[in-house]
């Protein structure tokens, strides 16, 4: 029978292999050519060393119903999961915080309206996933360059409050152009509701007063996202 410290040995050898391997797919063949739990897990691996991850890594992602899921869940929820820890949830937050940052960076770099594909990315990676319902505006200036990008209120899983008077008087703080309304709906399901429709219209026509444009209002979800503008509703 083996020792206590041999059984240790044999874990980390088997470790070492197995995130060796992991490692060698992912520089011959870049993230694609690991499966979504495999990132996680390897993830993991750089907090926990001496741990097997891939046990965790996949009820992480039972958990949270995917990838997505886990890189957007706060970090009390995270630290819920059996298993997981101050370093362990900090290495999934930091993660999630740089791809937010780069793709943040490929936005604010052009003007946003001729680089829509680009906003649609990071407001999908930031926001599809919440558990609640967040609305943000981002505010340009005459060039469409982006001058501001906030999130106005947070709610429950189903709603939160917007204020027409907020949002056009932080646009007159901030001397903005125009604007485009986000908010995400926990749901998954990006269709808009009819006050979602109602309060962009109000939004519109209040902007409207003072030479603000509201250039759309995106509903993001994990079923996709709705213009409201691309579909004729302001």
């Amino acid at each position: 029978m083996a020792e206590p410290d041999d059984d240790a040995a044999a874990l980390g050898n088997d470790l070492k292999g197995h995130r060796g391997r992991l490692r060698k797919r992912l520089f011959d063949g870049g993230g694609e050519a690991l499966l979504d739990h495999e990132l996680i897990e390897y993830l993991l691996a750089i907090a926990i060393p001496r741990g097997d991850t891939k046990a965790l890594a996949k009820a992480l992602m039972r958990e949270f119903g995917g990838i997505g899921g886990v890189l957007t869940a706060d970090a009390e929820a995270l630290g819920r999961v059996k298993g997981m820890g101050e370093i362990s949830t900090a290495a999934i937050k930091i993660a999630h915080a740089a791809a937010i940052r780069l793709l943040q960076s490929q936005v604010s770099d052009r003007p946003v309206l001729a680089n829509w594909q680009a906003l649609l990315d990071y407001l999908r990676a930031d926001m599809a996933h919440h558990a609640i319902e967040r609305f943000r505006v981002l505010h340009l200036n005459t060039k469409n360059m982006l001058i501001r990008d906030e999130v106005m209120s947070k709610g429950s899983i189903d709603q939160a409050a917007v204020y027409v008077r907020e949002v056009i008087r932080r646009a007159i703080d901030l001397g903005s152009a125009s604007i485009i309304l986000v908010h995400n709906h926990p749901s998954g399901d990006p269709s808009p509701s009819r006050a979602d429709i109602e309060i962009t219209r109000t939004i519109a026509e209040a902007g409207k007063r003072l030479g603000i444009t509201v250039h759309d209002h995106i509903v993001m979800g994990t079923g996709g996202h709705v213009s409201l503008r691309a579909q004729g509703l302001i």
